[in-house]
């Protein structure tokens, strides 16, 4: 027997909000992300690179380097079951699909194997200001070479797309290390385990937050922070720990100074002699290439992906001054980055493959872009706005639209219920470049009127009398209607 006093369930309504880490992009964003993608490519098939897409699933064992040892494998990727019982991830980055494709079909690709690849790359890690969980990348990888003219080559390659994304010559820099160099000089300071020579590069990793001095007690026994919190140090005897920093700070002057400096400091290590004759060859075919030493410099402090290089590592770091929206300064620093991973493809074969690389973060490259005034879309306009002043006309707008869509011209009939006015203002927040008004009287004589909203809006910041700004009428004309798509085009300077 039903109580028909009790309450009634309300329908459920669900909160409209993103997931955590997830974010919405409208046209600006995707504008701006599109714009470096075409430039970033462009660069990269001027240097030979083919460009490849795999799917944005990977099977779970075959991505690795982020999986525990438990049942269901989360930590930092995002996972599921297929009804096979196999679980597969969101690829977390392109590189080890690029492996996992490499070793599938290894047999049928030219060697070396040359190729980039763009999309979204997925993190199941805590998301923060600037830190996502989905954003886009950009790589460009050649698999099969050992050559150091092959790290070379993507360094300078990353240079031009810098340039071609938006970023002149001076706002960026690419930075190159070897890991060679810093495993010879952990073997002469008596770094034996693999846990000492992390912690001593975890502690090199923080020379610029820290400075020389905290990261000489990183090096020793341990650092305590203002917080109060300690941290274990690498444990280095003293002199042990001068030649970590003397290495560190050899960066001084061009390539070929700071080679000379870091060969001072690594003589007598076989390892390190061996990185030092890669980075002497990286020095020669970047000159050949005429890349200077202000685009791409030595800096021995460089450490990246302490358990994935194996030898050369560059990073690109922005150098342009950058401010948010509230005009508080922003440091971005890195904005891409790779090196020479070898041990990858051997995951799959068993067979050690040479491979070197570079990954442009696109949406962190778009937002360092947008900050620092340089954003590639920030011109973009919306499309030509047809005004709807009579569902009698219909017919008439939508051939106006079709002729100017018809001439490459994006337009749109105005599909509201409002009236003049609000269709206006909504072409304004289109950053429409024009709107055409096509009443009776334009209709009956064959003409159009053209309202240029980009002359209005350039000249609107300097009105000061509102009468004098609507008996002006700035930027309308009438003009017969075959000359429209000639009128529009000027406008929009096509």
């Amino acid at each position: 027997m039903t109580d028909e006093t009790a309450p009634k369930t309300e329908d459920f309504r669900p909160e409209a909000r993103a997931p955590r880490g997830f974010a919405d992009k409208r046209a600006r964003d995707l504008r701006a992300e599109k714009s470096i993608l075409e430039a970033v490519s462009a660069v990269y098939e001027r240097y030979g690179f083919e460009a490849l897409d795999t799917g944005a699933f990977e099977y779970a064992d075959a991505l690795g380097k982020f999986l525990p040892d438990s049942d269901r494998p989360n930590e930092g990727v995002f996972a599921l079951q297929d009804d096979d019982d196999q679980w597969m991830a969101l690829r977390y980055d392109l590189t080890a699909p690029l492996a996992r494709f490499a070793a599938q079909n290894w047999e049928t690709l030219p060697k070396p194997f040359r190729r980039y690849a763009f999309g979204p790359v997925w993190r199941n890690e805590k998301p923060g200001p600037g830190r996502f969980r989905q954003f886009i990348q950009c790589d460009a990888d050649t698999v099969g070479s050992a050559r150091p003219e092959a790290d070379a080559e993507i360094i300078a390659m990353a240079v031009e797309g810098l340039q071609a994304a938006g970023l002149p010559r001076g706002a960026a820099v690419l930075k190159i290390n070897n890991r060679k160099l810093l495993n010879g000089l952990l073997t002469q300071a008596g770094a034996t385990s693999e846990g000492q020579k992390l912690s001593v590069l975890r502690a090199v990793d923080k020379l610029d937050r820290l400075g020389v001095d905290g990261v000489r007690l990183l090096l020793g026994e341990g650092r305590l922070d203002d917080s109060g919190d300690f941290t274990k140090g690498a444990g280095l005897a003293g002199k042990a720990i001068d030649s970590v920093l003397d290495f560190v700070q050899a960066g001084v002057g061009g390539r070929s100074a700071t080679l000379n400096n870091i060969a001072k400091v690594v003589a007598g290590s076989a390892e390190g002699d061996e990185g030092l004759e890669e980075l002497a060859r990286i020095d020669a075919a970047l000159t050949s290439l005429g890349v200077a030493d202000d685009q791409a410099i030595i800096d021995p402090s460089i450490v990246r992906g302490l358990e994935y290089y194996t030898g050369a590592v560059f990073e690109a770091e922005l150098l342009l001054s950058t401010t948010d929206e509230k005009g508080n300064k922003v440091t971005f620093g890195s904005i891409g980055g790779g090196g020479r991973y070898d041990d990858l493809v051997a995951r799959f074969t068993g067979q050690p493959v040479p491979a070197t690389g570079f990954s442009f973060g696109v949406s962190r490259l778009a937002a360092a872009l947008r900050a620092a005034g340089r954003e590639p879309a920030s011109a973009a306009r919306g499309p030509v706005v047809i005004i709807n002043f009579d569902q009698a006309h219909m017919g008439e707008y939508f051939a106006v639209a079709g002729q100017l869509r018809a001439a490459g011209i994006p337009a749109e009939v105005y599909l509201g219920t409002s009236g003049m006015r609000p269709q206006m203002k909504y072409a304004d927040r289109r950053l429409s470049p024009a709107a055409i008004m096509l009443g009776g009287d334009e209709i009956a004589a064959g003409t159009v009127t053209i309202k240029d909203l980009d002359l209005g809006r350039e000249l609107a910041s300097g009105v000061a009398d509102n009468a004098a700004w609507k008996a002006e009428r700035p930027g309308q004309q009438t003009i017969p209607r075959g000359d429209l798509v000639a009128a529009v085009k000027k406008i929009i300077g096509g």
